[in-house]
């Protein structure tokens, strides 16, 4: 059974699960989860399996209910929802800059050198302080977080360092940060739809372009592309959050068990995520990528000033420590 059949599987168990157990208890309160992903994807199956673990630690009184796909609604009106009362929880990242700049920190280029760096940060007293911004601010609080794959660059050459990038052609999302800091770096970004993407790799109108390994995957871009050059030059995190509104009506010993059934989803959605990184690499290496080691220092100092000025004056001096370290 290969990696995604067994997501399907644990998603389809796991649906189940939540259903049975929800069926054989007598809940007093009943949280609504909405978010973007899909079934098969890790966020989903943590979000299921916290769930589980919270029905477990308080004997069944509460129970959750998980909405994929956006059927609740997008981020941003599920994010409004938890503040007009009527959605308690989400999975949310830097799209809560719009209330708590702080939020930006969760996905900045070349801050985080490794995913070990990004717990650090996300743990330590910085991520308490964008949580605490984020509670203040927005109403909404961070629970756990969950890490997502790196970003990394593919090609039709090998890039080792920014020198190789010079004048490529290469597409990338239509933020402007991301346009500056690859330019920094001496490509010659595009910004592009991705559905135009492949076509656009096919035809040689773009060389590369840069996404995580789940995304390369499922896009093809093996078919277009021979090298996944190994910048990670984004490392994010994204939080599993609850209305602060449903908060404030849990008592501390069910907010206790909520907090400890949060540990238990990530422990496990980190686990799924580290099997899926491992899976693709595997199946884009049999489909004739080859994954290339480059100079990670130089591409972060080649970045840097370009990072910087795109962020905003309040979390500067923050960033500035990150590429410091």
């Amino acid at each position: 059974m290969t990696f995604y059949s067994k997501l399907t599987t644990l998603a389809a168990a796991s649906c189940m699960a939540i259903l049975s157990s929800t069926a054989a208890f007598s809940q007093e309160t009943t949280l609504k989860l909405g978010h973007l992903a899909n079934e098969e994807n890790s966020w989903h199956l943590a979000a299921v399996k916290f769930g589980e673990e919270l029905a477990k630690l308080t004997e069944g009184r509460i129970a959750v209910e998980v909405y994929p796909n956006e059927s609740l609604g997008k981020e941003i009106d599920l994010i409004n929802g938890m503040q007009l009362g009527t959605v308690d929880m989400t999975i949310t990242g830097e799209s809560l800059q719009n209330w708590a700049p702080m939020a930006a920190l969760l996905a900045v280029p070349y801050a985080y050198r490794s995913l070990e760096h990004m717990d650090e940060v996300a743990g330590g007293q910085v991520g308490d302080q964008i949580e605490a911004q984020i509670i203040e601010k927005a109403q909404i609080r961070p629970i756990t977080y969950f890490a997502r794959g790196p970003r990394d660059l593919t090609s039709q050459r090998q890039i080792t360092s920014p020198a190789d990038l010079q004048g490529m052609k290469m597409r990338v999302p239509n933020v402007p940060l991301f346009v500056d800091v690859w330019n920094a770096l001496g490509a010659s970004p595009t910004p592009m739809a991705f559905s135009e993407v492949f076509t656009s790799l096919q035809s040689g109108v773009i060389e590369g372009q840069e996404n995580p390994l789940a995304l390369i995957r499922s896009a093809n871009f093996n078919e277009v592309q021979k090298y996944v050059n190994k910048t990670e030059h984004v490392r994010s995190w994204i939080y599993l959050t609850i209305a602060e509104s449903t908060w404030a009506k849990l008592s501390e010993a069910d907010q206790a068990s909520v907090m400890a059934a949060a540990e238990v989803a990530k422990t496990y959605e980190r686990g799924l995520l580290m099997d899926s990184l491992s899976a693709d690499q595997a199946y884009l290496e049999e489909k004739g990528m080859t994954f290339v080691d480059v100079d990670g220092a130089a591409f972060q100092a080649a970045a840097r000033d370009a990072v910087l000025a795109n962020v905003s004056d309040e979390i500067k001096p923050i960033v500035e420590g990150l590429f410091a370290n």
